[in-house]
């Protein structure tokens, strides 16, 4: 593949929960088509959907062939960009899904293992986006909602068929907009500071593909 066409694969996730926005969602459109280094960054928006949302990463997956995979979602009550580590062959929604499932205590894939690591480098991701002031956590969780159930199916796939395209996720918090419109005040980020956190974290995997 030509050195200046790599891509890059960037994913969010439609508004959910009663939400009329996702910053997921607009951190993706906001790169999409943008040149990181060598590489172009494809977005997508993933429907919250049980069967929707994983088919639609896969379809994109075999679509662009990507050379590296970064999926974002939105961690409501968190106060910090999340860098995931880990995505768990499990499912146990908080909430319904935007089709209205509520699914408890079932694997995302009966035959796949427990769990999968990510195979962004995290640890690096980690300390970039913190060295630029930029509230961030290696995260051991990335819930038992949809984004656990994308994250994991990805990885699962690129598994299943011997694909060496590094895959992972990370969770934004809510915009201000959001957390201003609750009963009770949590904490929140502004788009800006969200996109550059994504920036950074693009900036990081294009060097090491």
């Amino acid at each position: 593949m030509d050195e200046l066409t790599k891509t890059i694969l960037l994913t969010g996730f439609e508004p959910f929960g009663g939400s009329q926005t996702n910053p997921s969602q607009l951190v993706a459109l906001a790169l999409d088509g943008k040149t990181i280094g060598r590489c172009q960054v494809k977005s997508v928006v993933l429907p919250v959907d049980r069967t929707g949302g994983p088919q639609a990463l896969l379809e994109k997956m075999a679509l662009y062939h990507p050379n590296a995979v970064m999926c974002l979602g939105e961690a409501s009550r968190r106060a910090v960009v999340s860098v995931e580590k880990i995505a768990v062959n499990w499912m146990d929604y908080r909430i319904p899904d935007n089709q209205g499932e509520q699914l408890s205590d079932l694997p995302v894939d009966p035959e796949g293992p427990a769990a999968y690591f990510s195979t962004l480098p995290v640890r690096e991701i980690y300390e970039q986006i913190l060295a630029r002031g930029i509230p961030t956590e290696i995260s051991m969780s990335a819930g038992a909602f949809l984004c656990n159930q994308v994250f994991y199916a990805g990885l699962h796939s690129l598994a299943t068929r011997d694909l060496a395209v590094p895959m992972g996720f990370i969770h934004l918090p809510s915009l201000p907009e959001q957390a201003s419109r609750a009963l009770s005040p949590y904490a929140s980020m502004s788009f800006e500071t969200s996109l550059r956190a994504v920036e950074i974290a693009l900036d990081v995997i294009e060097k090491r593909i």
